[in-house]
């Protein structure tokens, strides 16, 4: 792709395969020294336009599909992220899903029944908010179920995103980094500002108390499942523009190694010369 006013170096965000990560090695606010904020409204919004039309060559190949899994703390800029980097994009070629609470539908079954419906189909983006790793994230720290089932779940995972891999999805998974104090700022934001009361919920207070069992999930999560296949990124996220360009970047370069292409024509343009048309 052309060059753009600033080059992100996402590979040093990369979790290692093998385990020995710390979150603590990654600043939560690090820019990678870049601080010129019209140079990078430049460059996402290139990035956008890229995106945007490699989207459509993969909606029009309609061969393979790329997912993209974002975790997060709360208020870590998860809906945030997708408005942003997602701008421009085709809604009919991305779908975007949720994961709350299961249902005693989905309790009856595997843990991984529910996200494998929802993985996208051929042609398409997929991005899920929350995961699959919320089942050895939040089912960990609250003891939800058994440690023994949740240390087997970690080859269920790898194993279910080797899958997808294997049969044309790729799967790209991007931790949003943010620290404690960073959160307590941004709880405090939403309570200062009435239309933001919506976006507070209480519970999150109590959650925010087990953050140092959450880092040790995460941890654990993150050593445990970045794959050749299936890599973690851990992405700063206190800085939102520097956030956006590092995922905007990452999916713009996972889409241009796949290299989606426009499908050759069931008929002979030339047999349809334009001014012919009538």
């Amino acid at each position: 792709m052309n060059e753009h006013p600033l080059d992100i170096d996402y590979d040093r965000y990369r979790v290692p395969p093998g385990g020995g990560f710390r979150l603590s090695s990654i600043a939560s606010d690090d820019t990678q020294g870049m601080d010129d904020k019209d140079a990078a409204r430049a460059t996402l919004s290139a990035l956008r336009e890229r995106l945007s039309s490699l989207q459509e060559r993969l909606y029009a190949e309609d061969r393979q599909a790329l997912l993209l899994v974002l975790q997060a703390m709360d208020t870590g800029g998860k809906d945030s992220t997708i408005r942003s980097v997602m701008k421009g994009v085709n809604p009919q070629g991305c779908r975007i899903y949720g994961f709350k609470k299961p249902t005693p539908q989905e309790l009856a079954r595997d843990f991984l029944w529910r996200v494998h419906q929802r993985v996208p189909p051929k042609g398409h983006i997929g991005i899920f908010n929350r995961s699959h790793y919320e089942d050895v994230l939040v089912v960990r720290v609250h003891g939800l179920v058994p440690p023994e089932l949740i240390e087997k779940r970690y080859d269920h995972i790898n194993a279910f995103e080797r899958l997808l891999h294997d049969h044309g999805t790729r799967v790209v998974k991007v931790y949003l980094h943010i620290s404690k104090d960073y959160q307590l700022e941004r709880l405090r934001r939403r309570l200062e500002r009435p239309d933001k009361w919506w976006k507070f919920n209480p519970q999150d207070l109590e959650e925010r108390k087990r953050w140092d069992d959450y880092m040790r999930a995460y941890e654990l999560a993150l050593n445990r499942c970045s794959t050749p296949e299936a890599p973690w990124y851990v992405v700063p996220a206190e800085k939102r523009w520097f956030r956006n360009l590092v995922v905007a970047r990452l999916l713009v370069d996972t889409l241009e190694a796949m290299s989606p292409q426009y499908p050759p024509p069931s008929f002979d343009p030339a047999d349809y010369p334009p001014a012919s048309l009538r």
